[in-house]
């Protein structure tokens, strides 16, 4: 790997996300064994989450390890105690340090001061191990990561970030369609742009992006702490709603993801989400599957 932390999918090399998919598919089918027994991870978490917790604490229990989960009111980070602190201290105790946060600085941060992995579970910037999971559900269900389309619908947020980023890894193009003032950001244009074999298309018509695509993507119009924009975002978003006519312009076999959670009736119709294309639930395991690849991949870089 490029970096024996897991912070951005830039991170990784092609071969390097190829060989975490394959060892994904592989403990999925077959278990992982005790391969991290005696040891235990750190999980700091600014913000909270059901799907984040749940699939690291069970992913290092699975692997014979233990997960110490860790509040924003428990370590204050840089306000009770200066980040680099924590970080070292963290790298006393533990072997690896997983953070959810804010600010993308932070995990940086911990990361530069840190003398075990750290993983990025969620920041402002990018949502790595989203992404992964991500992928890796589309690499089961089409059975091929080749000549591939997806189509995001929807704000080019960190998980839109982390996608494209992904795609670019692996030769997936990559399509998104956002509002005005919503675009991905220019510094992700710029790493992506450099490794994906094709451009990215980016519009502000949801049909065109979503024409004979593969996948069709959406998330969340307000983010946790985004609710003061929560109004004038929905306002933003409501002609880039999923439907099942807009589902329709996809190719036949379109499967349809979302990261959850879902505000329903929102980001999709009505009831879409229980359609026959839809593999949110699979997509929402993957999440397990992935970060216990990403967890032995790092160990095995500590070692």
């Amino acid at each position: 790997m490029k970096s024996r932390d897991f912070i951005s999918i830039a991170n990784l090399g092609p071969e390097d996300f190829r060989r975490i998919l394959d060892s994904a598919l592989e403990m999925k089918k077959n278990g992982s064994g005790q391969m991290l027994a005696g040891q235990t991870m750190g999980m700091i978490f600014e913000k909270p989450s059901l799907r984040t917790r749940v699939s690291f604490e069970v992913g290092m229990y699975q692997l014979g390890g233990h997960a110490i989960y860790i509040s924003k009111d428990e370590i204050g980070l840089g306000k009770r105690e200066p980040i680099s602190d924590v970080a070292q201290v963290l790298s006393r105790y533990v072997d690896l340090i997983m953070a959810r946060t804010f600010a993308h600085s932070t995990v940086e941060a911990l990361a530069r001061h840190a003398t075990v992995p750290v993983i990025n579970g969620l920041s402002d910037l990018e949502h790595p191990c989203q992404a992964t999971a991500d992928i890796l559900t589309v690499y089961e269900k089409k059975g091929k990561l080749e000549d591939l389309t997806i189509a995001y619908i929807g704000d080019g947020n960190n998980v839109a970030a982390s996608l494209f980023l992904a795609c670019a890894l692996t030769g997936i193009e990559f399509r998104i369609a956002s509002p005005k003032g919503y675009e991905i950001t220019e510094s992700i244009l710029k790493i992506g742009n450099k490794i994906s074999a094709h451009e990215i298309i980016a519009t502000e018509s949801p049909e065109e992006a979503v024409d004979g695509a593969d996948v069709v993507y959406s998330d969340v119009w307000v983010s946790m702490g985004q609710e003061a924009e929560g109004e004038q975002r929905r306002k933003d978003f409501a002609h880039f709603q999923i439907t099942p006519e807009l589902l329709a312009k996809a190719r036949p076999d379109a499967i349809l993801m979302h990261p959850m959670p879902v505000h329903h009736g929102e980001e999709f119709a009505e009831g879409l989400i229980n359609c026959p294309q839809s593999v949110l639930i699979d997509q929402a395991e993957n999440r397990l599957h992935a970060q216990k690849a990403i967890i032995v991949e790092l160990a095995t870089e500590k070692r």
